[in-house]
C-alpha cells in the first residue's frame, strides 16, 4: 500500500511539488486548493502522464480537505508570494492567517501526520504551523536550508566547472537576508573549497547565494522560484517516507541547541520515518557563532508580530 502525501496549494510550488513526489511512485497524492477546479485540473493532468514516466501513483485535485484524510505528510505550500520590492518579512501577516487554516484542517483530517512548510516568511510559518497543530518538534518542519544549500552548490560547481555532485554546502540559519553559508565546510570531492577558490569569489558566491531568491523574484517579475523548492521537497519526503536518515539542512525548532532557544532556525537533522530523529550540532567558530545568534534574533523579531501566546 502506498503512503498518502498531501500538498496543500495548487500554485506554482504546490503542482511542481505534486509531480516530483507522484513520479516517484511510491506515494499517492492530493492536491489542494480554494480555487475550483485548478487542483482537479492539474491533478487529472499529471495523473495522464503516469503511463509515460512508469508511475502507478494516484493523483487527486480537491478543494476540501476530507480526501487528505489520514496523510502520512502534508506539505504546506498555501499562501502569497514575494513580489519584485517585497521582502519575505512582508509576507508575514497576510500568509499569517492563511496557514493558521491550513494547519486547522491539516490536523482535524491527519492528527499523525509530518508536517513539512514551504511558504514563507518560512521560519515564522513553521513556528505558527507548531504552535497551531500542537505536534512535537521533530513533526513539523520547515523546508529552507536544502534550498538555500542547494543554491550555494550550484554557483560553487558553476564558478568551478565540476559536477554538483561531488560539492557539498552548509548553509545555516533563518530563511532570509540574514543567513549564514559557510564556506570552511564547502567541500568539492572532499577538497575544501577555501583550498580551490580566493577569498573574493568566495565571498561574491555566499553574496549570491543569500540574494538567491530574491534574484529569481526580479528576473521572474510576478512570482518566485518553484522548480528548486519543489526538489528540496521531495528529497524531504524521500527521507522520511523512505526512513533513509539522511543528514539535510531543514528549519527546525530549537531547544537549547545552538544556544537558541525556541525558534525555528535552519540546522543540519537527520530525517527518517519519525520526521526529525536527530538534530546534529556543529562546533562554529565564534564568527559563525554571532552570525547564527543574529539571524536567529531576526526570525525572533518575526515570532514577536505574531504575538503567539
Amino acid at each position: 500500500m502506498r503512503k498518502k502525501v498531501t500538498i496543500m496549494g495548487a500554485g506554482n510550488v504546490g503542482a511542481s511539488c505534486a509531480q516530483r513526489i507522484a513520479e516517484r511512485g511510491y506515494a499517492d497524492v492530493v492536491l489542494v486548493d480554494i480555487i475550483e477546479g485548478l487542483p482537479q485540473g492539474k491533478a487529472l493532468d499529471m495523473l495522464q502522464s503516469g503511463p509515460v514516466v512508469s508511475s502507478d501513483a494516484r493523483l487527486t485535485g480537491t478543494n476540501s480537505y476530507e480526501e487528505t484524510a489520514d496523510s502520512d505528510i502534508a506539505v504546506i505550500t498555501s499562501g502569497v508570494p514575494r513580489k519584485p520590492g517585497m521582502s519575505r518579512d512582508d509576507l508575514l501577516l497576510t500568509n499569517m492567517e492563511i496557514i493558521k487554516g491550513v494547519t486547522e484542517n491539516v490536523v482535524r483530517y491527519s492528527p499523525n501526520c509530518i508536517i513539512i512548510v514551504v511558504t514563507n516568511p518560512l521560519d515564522a510559518m513553521a513556528q505558527l504551523a507548531l504552535h497551531v497543530s500542537r505536534f512535537p518538534r521533530n513533526r513539523v518542519i520547515g523546508m529552507s536550508g536544502i534550498l538555500d544549500t542547494t543554491r550555494f552548490r550550484t554557483f560553487l560547481a558553476m564558478e568551478l566547472d565540476v559536477s554538483v555532485e561531488d560539492v557539498y554546502a552548509v548553509v545555516l540559519g533563518g530563511h532570509g537576508d540574514t543567513m549564514v553559508p559557510i564556506p570552511r565546510l564547502a567541500t568539492v570531492g572532499g577538497i575544501p573549497i577555501t583550498e580551490l577558490l580566493p577569498p573574493q569569489v568566495i565571498e561574491r558566491i555566499v553574496e549570491r547565494t543569500i540574494k538567491g531568491g530574491g534574484e529569481i523574484v526580479s528576473l521572474l517579475k510576478a512570482g518566485s522560484a518553484y522548480y528548486a523548492p519543489a526538489a528540496a521537497v521531495a528529497q524531504m519526503v524521500d527521507s522520511i517516507i523512505l526512513d533513509k536518515k539522511r543528514i539535510l539542512p531543514c528549519a527546525a525548532y530549537l531547544e537549547g541547541e545552538y544556544g537558541i532557544e525556541g525558534l525555528f532556525v535552519g540546522v543540519p537533522v537527520k530525517l527518517g520515518a519519525r520526521g526529525i530523529e536527530q538534530i546534529m550540532e556543529i562546533r562554529l567558530t565564534p564568527e559563525e557563532d554571532a552570525a547564527l545568534k543574529k539571524s536567529a534574533e531576526a526570525v525572533r523579531e518575526l515570532i514577536q508580530v505574531m504575538k503567539l501566546g
